[in-house]
């Protein structure tokens, strides 16, 4: 039986990461057996970059987390080498980050188990489908774009009724 100490130290650990997960947007579980040193580097820096926490956790850690947190239906997943990807803006960072680095290792040496975003679970196919939805900025500067192309057409259309009457003037 641990000491209580070490139990202590535990459960502090549980309310932490519960407290992390509710307070997140999204969330992505991976499991990382067989990445290099080298792609894990060049995988957390991507992460940083987008503002997204990425960290390895105790299966059993984040299974208390998980239930105190409300996603009891996630803990299925918590079976071997487990890291978690979590962002608090972005609800398609890690989803998308995560899916584009599984799909660049072909030899299964690096997948996706499951996420989440709020209070909604998603397995393996769910969270392939969120990593091929493009970010917000993208979204919005092609939103951008579509609205513009109609607004340049009335604008050209209005130019050109002026000058006709100017030129019959």
């Amino acid at each position: 039986m641990p000491s209580e100490k070490v139990l202590l130290a535990k459960q502090e650990r549980v309310a932490e990461l519960t407290d992390l997960i509710k307070n997140s947007a999204a969330g992505v579980l991976v499991d990382y057996k067989g990445i290099t040193v080298e792609e894990d580097t060049k995988l957390r820096k991507e992460l940083r970059e987008a503002g997204v926490k990425y960290f390895v956790e105790k299966n059993t850690m984040l299974r208390f987390a998980m239930k105190n947190a409300g996603l009891d239906d996630i803990t299925n997943v918590l079976e071997g080498t487990t890291a978690i990807a979590i962002s608090n803006d972005d609800q398609t960072a890690p989803a998308r980050i995560l899916g584009k680095f599984a799909e660049a290792c072909k030899d299964e040496k690096f997948h996706l188990k499951a996420g989440y975003i709020g209070e909604e679970i998603y397995d393996e196919a769910g969270v392939k489908a969120l990593s091929k939805i493009p970010s917000r900025e993208t979204l919005l500067a092609q939103l951008v774009g579509s609205l513009q192309g109609p607004i340049q057409k009335l604008a050209a259309t209005l130019q050109a009724v002026v000058d006709k009457e100017n030129g019959a003037a």
